[in-house]
């Protein structure tokens, strides 16, 4: 990861240095090289002002875990935060040129662009957004996923989801099952308890009585009464149906063949659905007097039928997105050994484009004080922007901080991971001013919309929903609020 680090910071020196080179220094107060190296620099410094909070909440959560109550609240007040310095910073100034001004373009370099500016704002948003969710996928894909919470939980989640659907999709092969309406199917889900088997491990012996059936998911199991064996059951099929429905001993003896994975259900949970559902209890009644077969053949009609009953009760499952436990994660990390890098690259996506536009927003006021004098530098922050970020980059911080120390990883190695997104920061301030300086301010304009997009997209994707599974939307609603507010209120110090 530091050879990346290192090879990636240079990339952005040199490309920040050869776009400035030549970037017009008509726009600043004065064209000497002093002050291009002077406003350079105070980019650069806006940027590591903005992330310098993220070294901090990680230090935080290295030393502290806080309640997930608190952990939700802070980061739902760094979302509202983050919403109100895009909209007020990146949003309502172009919007109010194109309203003003028309199709025209607006003088002085500002943030407008007349209608132009407009549409350069939504479309370049939109790549934004998108461009975010694909480089968040491929991150993912490597063990990005495991940079803080939300994404953690989502992709986890996911693969549980998907886990679930196969297994529902295993379900609908019985019929009985299938009379289950797909708004009870919950039940069945939360019920139903992966266990596994040796080779040789006996699942239970003829005469036994039927107390659990079994989902076969992998492996082989075989069936024999009396000493002679007489089927091998494989996965996707079913094992001791028969006696949970009629509650008679099992009929004969099933072994496991190979490591066999299977989903149980025990006889009391699954009378507990038959009582909540009518259908099933109609369905089981009908199929006991059939004395249903155990090799029943589906035909064309039924296989459809069983396609059509998992897919509406996968769309029915209220499939809740738990927080993963510990080992959950632990056995996630391990499965990607290049996740450090992944995460790097992923908090990397995930901060680059604030700084960015922290640098073209610091060339616009800029150039509006410099028309009327040399400015200071506390006259050309954008506060708003600036506290925006700050206040949401340390609560991330510090949540993915603490997940990175239950992942096992060392406090040098978080916070030096942090410590360098402050630098690339500070270089993506630097970027963004002088892109700001050198390209038409349409552009501008379009880039800053495809930053917004790229921090609005995550703000959804990962923020708000990270801390409503962890403090329920009781806390993050007020929170939000509250961060809102707070970043409108930096405005006063620009009034």
């Amino acid at each position: 990861m530091t050879r990346t680090f290192v090879i990636g910071l240079l990339c952005l020196v040199i490309v920040a240095c050869s776009v400035y080179a030549e970037s017009p220094v008509s726009t600043t107060a004065s064209p000497s090289t002093s002050f291009v190296v002077k406003y350079a620099l105070w980019a650069s410094l806006l940027g590591a002002l903005a992330s310098v909070s993220l070294p901090a909440g990680a230090l935080l959560g290295v030393v502290w875990k806080p309640s997930t109550g608190v952990t939700a609240a802070m980061i739902a007040f760094g979302g509202g935060a983050l919403l109100a310095a895009l909209s007020l910073e990146l949003v309502a100034p172009t919007v109010m040129a194109a309203v003003e001004h028309g199709g025209g373009a607006v003088e002085g370099g500002g943030h407008g662009g007349g209608l132009s500016g407009l549409i350069a704002l939504l479309a370049g948003s939109a790549i934004g957004g998108i461009l975010f969710v694909v480089l968040d996928q491929v991150v993912s894909a490597h063990g990005g996923y495991l940079r803080k919470s939300a994404t953690t939980i989502t992709y986890l989640a996911r693969r549980r989801k998907q886990r679930i659907e196969r297994m529902l999709s295993r379900l609908a092969q019985i019929e009985f099952l299938r009379s289950i309406p797909p708004e009870h199917v919950q039940m069945l889900v939360e019920y139903v308890r992966p266990t596994t088997f040796s080779p040789g491990e006996r699942i239970f012996g003829e005469g036994d009585r039927g107390d659990r059936m079994f989902f076969l998911e992998r492996g082989e199991v075989a069936l024999a009464r009396g000493g002679a064996e007489l089927k091998t059951l494989g996965a996707g099929e079913v094992l001791g149906e028969i006696a949970l429905l009629t509650g008679a001993p099992r009929t004969a003896q099933a072994v496991a063949r190979t490591h066999t994975g299977a989903l149980a259900l025990l006889k009391e949970d699954f009378d507990r659905i038959r009582k909540a559902s009518p259908e099933l209890e109609a369905a089981m009644a009908r199929l006991a007097s059939q004395r249903l077969e155990e090799n029943r053949q589906i035909d064309a009609a039924a296989a459809r039928a069983a396609e059509v009953w998992a897919e509406q009760a996968a769309d029915a499952l209220r499939q809740g997105l738990s927080v993963p436990t510990p080992q959950e994660v632990r056995q996630a990390a391990e499965e990607h050994s290049g996740a450090p890098l992944a995460i790097w690259l992923g908090n990397f996506i995930d901060g680059i484009p604030g700084s960015f536009v922290i640098g073209s927003s610091f060339l616009a006021i800029l150039v509006e004080k410099s028309a009327h004098g040399t400015p200071g530098f506390t006259e050309v922050i954008p506060y708003t922007l600036i506290a925006g970020l700050f206040l949401s980059n340390f609560p991330e911080a510090m949540a993915s901080s603490v997940g990175m120390r239950d992942q096992g990883w060392r406090a040098p190695k978080i916070l030096g991971m942090w410590a360098s997104l402050v630098v690339m920061a500070s270089v993506g301030g630097v970027v963004g001013y002088a892109l700001g300086a050198q390209v038409d301010h349409t552009v501008v304009v379009g880039m800053e919309g495809g930053a917004a997009g790229a921090m609005l997209t995550m703000i959804a994707q990962a923020m708000i929903p990270e801390a409503v599974h962890l403090g329920g939307a009781s806390v993050v609603g007020p929170s939000t609020l509250a961060g809102f507010l707070s970043a409108v209120a930096f405005k006063l110090l620009e009034a």
